[in-house]
């Protein structure tokens, strides 16, 4: 029997822990807490008004951006402590927080629901091999090592790449099977499926746009299509999952749910999909839509 498609979306809902909240939204902007710091970044969803303004006005940094890139800088509020780096955590995995110039904080809390999926398939399964593509400063790769997974790690960034491996002796986990690549994702992936490599599971996060280490670009909608293939065929017979994820305004999860079953037409199982999402804290929370996902489960 082919692989099944859910018939109904699903919203994966993150709430906060004890390093992130998002506290409060409105106004094209969210509240939100990293470890010991409140910050303001643009997120335009968020068209109704904010429920607590004074606490906004609290905030130890707010996020101004220069270009529709969404690069730009931080403005720190008078008094405020700065640091280059704070240290923040999930579960077991400890990782670095940076002000960086693209809004985020190196780390995206939403897929906080996918790290407990996959903790979740992980644990069933016997010392398990899987692939971390575009797998930017490890936290995805921290939480498959900690439940048990032997982890190939690829990112073009070999700051990234880095940043990810210090992550990984904050967290313990150092002396885990993680292999750490710099490498363009669809050069390694195409290797791969010529040598006969096969995984577990496989875990795809790409960027909108992107460049490799010697230059290559990557164009989420053009070359998307080509690496989901050959991340179907790196899955082994008793292979457990391939998860999907992509931040991209004009796409859906419906659309990488079909996408996900035409890369793999001989296969079993099943896929679903839809969004992720941050919600506020409090009574009658407000939840924000941020990615979209699909995920094949093989058993």
């Amino acid at each position: 029997m082919p692989v099944v498609l859910s018939p109904t979306p699903e919203t994966l809902v993150t709430r906060g822990w004890e390093d992130y909240a998002l506290l409060d939204s409105g106004d094209g902007k969210k509240l939100e807490r990293y470890g010991r710091f409140t910050v303001v970044r643009p997120e335009p969803q968020c068209l109704w008004s904010p429920r607590d303004p004074a606490a906004w006005e609290q905030a130890d940094a707010v996020f101004d951006p220069e270009d529709e890139d969404e690069a730009g800088r931080w403005r720190f509020r008078p008094g405020a402590a700065r640091t280059e780096a704070f240290p923040l955590s999930w579960r077991q995995a400890r990782f670095t927080g940076r002000f960086t110039p693209f809004r985020h904080l190196a780390f995206f809390p939403e897929q906080a629901a996918n790290w407990e999926w996959m903790d979740a398939r992980v644990r069933r399964l016997e010392r398990p091999r899987i692939l971390n593509l575009f797998g930017y400063t490890g936290v995805a790769t921290l939480a498959l090592a900690a439940a048990g997974a032997e982890v190939t790690h690829v990112d073009a960034s070999k700051k990234s790449v880095a940043w990810a491996r210090e992550n990984a002796e904050q967290s313990g986990l150092a002396d885990r099977p993680i292999r750490w690549i710099v490498e363009d994702a669809r050069k390694y992936v195409a290797r791969e499926v010529k040598r006969g490599s096969k995984y577990h599971g496989v875990v795809l996060d790409p960027p909108k746009y992107g460049r490799g280490p010697t230059g290559e670009v990557w164009r989420l909608f053009e070359d998307l299509p080509g690496l989901l293939a050959d991340c179907a065929a790196l899955l082994g017979e008793d292979a457990d999952f391939l998860l999907l994820n992509a931040y991209a305004a004009r796409i859906s999860g419906l659309s990488l749910a079909h996408l996900m079953k035409s890369a793999m037409p001989d296969r079993e199982g099943w896929i679903d999909w839809g969004e992720l999402a941050l919600s506020e804290e409090g009574a009658d929370p407000r939840a924000i839509g941020l990615s979209f996902f699909a995920r094949w489960s093989g058993r």
